[in-house]
């Protein structure tokens, strides 16, 4: 069913058919029983609890960031049954984001390029959105995925994620830090080690003021080498950050079929989807061995069936995230992983 109404969707401009998709969900909820129709059809039948962070997640599968940039569906998403929602990336002040179009469906490669740009509301905006969602006493895990404006330079990005963290503590149960889009000019270079403690050590601090502390990720770009990966290892344990999100979009356009003319007119954008499955658990597995597994994993990357799961899970991940596989498979998703694993 979703194949036949996915052909037609794909017919049009992918940014546009998003917003009129979760629209459409959104209309639907609003029915009465719509909600609990959605719910019956696509929310997982059998328990599936996991603690990790000591936090419980209803099952093991989240949506990653860049979804639900502004906690506008949680509602809707929650019915499909997802155990985690990251929203944002979320940065101090509201920005459009890149010119559009910024996001591409490369499908013979069940793959999307985007070059978003952090597009959002601004982190004031998202804070009420939570406050009045959380009225609703729902048990969904949120996420909050932080970022820096795009007019920030990069000596004052810290002060840009301690906006954000200090804005949302008291409304999401984790933190990750976003250090690894490709479509923030320089934000790559905060993952050095220099500027990344100078960020993570900052949230941590600000984390031990408060009785209840969050924890705190970091998400990672599938295009470091092994030497910066090793830094991103020393440096999570050596300030005892709660875990790392891996992996965020690549800038490889290795191994695609995708014909090059079209690669060319897309031009510049992250590269997820099945592309990046292997490198993303190659990423999992060297940091899972490389620690010992003392440092808690979300992987993220390729995620498209429950066997995908399964092989990240194997990996070392303790928890998986999806997004371009939501695009591809339909709202089934959650419930098919969940069945399979």
């Amino acid at each position: 069913m979703y194949k036949l109404l996915r052909s037609f969707l794909f017919l049009f401009d992918p940014e546009r058919v998003h917003y009129f998709s979760m629209h459409s969900l959104k209309l639907l909820c609003k029915i009465p029983v719509g909600k609990k129709l959605l719910a019956i059809c696509f929310k997982p039948k059998v328990d599936q609890q996991t603690t990790v962070f000591n936090i419980a997640f209803p099952n093991a599968v989240g949506l990653a960031a860049g979804f639900d940039k502004n906690a506008s569906y949680l509602n809707e998403l929650e019915a499909l049954g997802f155990g985690c929602v990251e929203i944002g990336t979320v940065t101090p002040k509201p920005q459009p984001g890149n010119d559009k179009p910024r996001l591409f469906r490369l499908l013979k490669d069940k793959a999307l390029i985007n070059r978003m740009g952090f597009n959002n509301e601004g982190v004031e905006v998202v804070v009420e959105r939570l406050k009045a969602w959380h009225l609703k006493k729902s048990k969904i895990v949120i996420g909050g995925n932080i970022g820096k404006n795009k007019v920030t330079p990069n000596e004052d990005a810290w002060k840009d994620y301690e906006i954000c963290f200090t804005a949302l503590h008291d409304h999401v149960d984790y933190f990750v830090v976003n250090v690894s889009s490709p479509n923030t000019p320089g934000l790559r270079d905060l993952q050095e080690k220099d500027a990344l403690k100078k960020i993570l050590t900052t949230l941590q601090a600000l984390n031990t003021k408060h009785l209840n502390p969050k924890p705190i990720l970091l998400k990672i770009a599938p295009d470091l080498t092994n030497e910066q990966l090793d830094d991103v290892i020393d440096l999570a344990i050596a300030i005892k950050l709660d875990g790392l999100v891996a992996t965020n979009t690549t800038i490889s356009r290795s191994n695609l079929t995708t014909d090059a003319s079209l690669l060319t007119t897309i031009g510049a954008g992250g590269l997820s989807g099945l592309p990046i499955k292997q490198r993303s658990t190659e990423v999992v597995q060297y940091i899972h061995q490389k620690t010992n597994g003392k440092i808690p994993i979300i992987a993220s990357g390729g995620i498209f069936t429950a066997a995908d799961a399964k092989e990240k899970m194997a990996a070392g991940a303790c928890l998986v995230q999806v997004w371009t596989g939501f695009i591809y498979e339909g709202p089934a998703i959650v419930k098919n992983i969940c069945k399979g694993l």
